[in-house]
């Protein structure tokens, strides 16, 4: 099996509309495409979709999906965290070093955790040990 990489992540939101304008107005990611119940929007290289569905209660150590990672330059990095807490976002952890890159862990509407990340997975490794 010959994989070329990643290719997007699809979530369960409650509320199709107010996740929309979260991912919209606070990420700033595209609309490539709004359904009755989904929408795919890209960021950079990165593309979701979000589907509209009865999601069941969340309980504490659920397994499934931990959080969905973002890369982003180390340079745009601070500007990025600042946007987001300016928009007032839940944040699930400050910005803090992890491997050889920062990291920033926030909440959309639902309660699926996202981050912000500098690093790639070569330096990850290369601490990693």
């Amino acid at each position: 099996m010959k994989v070329k990489g990643f290719s997007h992540v699809t979530i369960r939101v409650s509320d199709l509309n107010r996740s929309l304008q979260f991912y919209q107005d606070c990420l700033e990611m595209k609309v490539v495409h709004k359904g009755r119940r989904d929408a795919y929007l890209e960021w950079g290289t990165a593309w979701i979709c979000l589907v509209e569905s009865d999601i069941l209660k969340r309980t504490e150590n659920q397994a499934g999906v931990d959080h969905v990672a973002f890369y982003i330059e180390e340079e745009n990095f601070e500007d990025a965290v600042n946007k987001l807490i300016a928009r007032k976002v839940t944040v699930a952890r400050m910005p803090v070093k992890r491997g050889q890159g920062m990291t920033f862990n926030f909440l959309d509407p639902d309660g699926t955790q996202l981050e912000l990340h500098t690093g790639t997975l070569k330096s990850r490794m290369e601490v990693w040990v």
